[in-house]
């Protein structure tokens, strides 16, 4: 999980995250926030039409690459996260979204986690990819 953690965690990839719409499917750039506990912690906003795409259909395929040509696929179901503390260190470690919830009991602030889902490391390498289920 250490080597997934570290593409995830590099500020300078662009993240893409697939939902699901009326069963096509729906990528858009985003961001990863963190990971604890063994969850990978992501945000959004309830005015947001992903909002009610991952309330219809709680599956997700998050992809991010790093400069080197190194990427990562985490999927599976997320969960919902109503836990003040775990919003407030959304803004640690994104402060910029503080300028857009104010707080982190705005109930417009959603967050949610993939615990248990399938990572794959891809390169560009002659080996096969790195796969496993965390």
């Amino acid at each position: 999980m250490n080597e997934v953690l570290s593409i995830l965690n590099d500020r300078s990839a662009v993240g893409y995250l697939a939902t699901v719409d009326e069963g096509k499917p729906r990528v858009r750039p985003w961001g990863f926030m963190f990971e604890e506990k063994g969850r990978l912690y992501f945000c959004t906003a309830s005015t947001k039409e992903v909002y009610k795409q991952l309330m219809a259909v709680p599956y997700i395929e998050f992809s991010k690459t790093t400069k080197d040509m190194v990427w990562v696929r985490v999927s599976g179901e997320i969960t919902f996260e109503e836990d003040i503390r775990m919003k407030e260190k959304i803004f640690e470690h994104a402060p910029n979204l503080k300028q857009l919830y104010q707080s982190a009991d705005n109930p417009v602030l959603k967050l949610f986690y993939l615990e248990h889902g399938k990572a794959t490391i891809y390169d560009f390498s002659p080996n096969p990819p790195k796969s496993f289920d965390f």
